[in-house]
């Protein structure tokens, strides 16, 4: 992670943004959450190498898409829960929640990237 280009910050986001999308609105609609197979968060999160400029666009549309979904759901807090490989069991809230912290994680990493390239 932190050898990841800025291209490759953004596909890793656009990866995690669709899986807690899935996950929110499947909480919210009172269905179960569990992806068709089973999720590697040390692998299937990962960004590819030839990671490029496709990925700006990739990535607003899964930050626009989530926006657009959340907006259509029933109450977030008080569904069941599912478990974070981390943190423990959240609602459709915490995940929520998890989609602009994680952002906010990697909008840092991303600053860092761009401030190291050449000017």
């Amino acid at each position: 992670m932190r050898d990841w280009s800025f291209f490759q910050i953004l596909e890793h986001n656009v990866i995690v943004n669709r899986m807690i999308s899935h996950t929110v609105e499947k909480l919210a609609r009172g269905e179960d959450p569990k992806p068709e197979r089973p999720i590697n968060q040390k692998t299937d999160v990962l960004p590819g190498n030839s990671a490029g400029a496709e990925q700006i666009v990739a990535f607003s549309e899964s930050v626009e898409s989530y926006l657009s979904k959340v907006a259509t759901l029933p109450t977030l807090r008080g569904t069941a829960e599912t478990p974070h490989s981390v943190f423990g069991s959240f609602d459709a809230h915490k995940w929520h929640c998890m989609f602009g912290f994680h952002l906010g994680l990697h909008l840092k990493q991303a600053e860092k990237v761009i401030s190291l390239l050449p000017r």
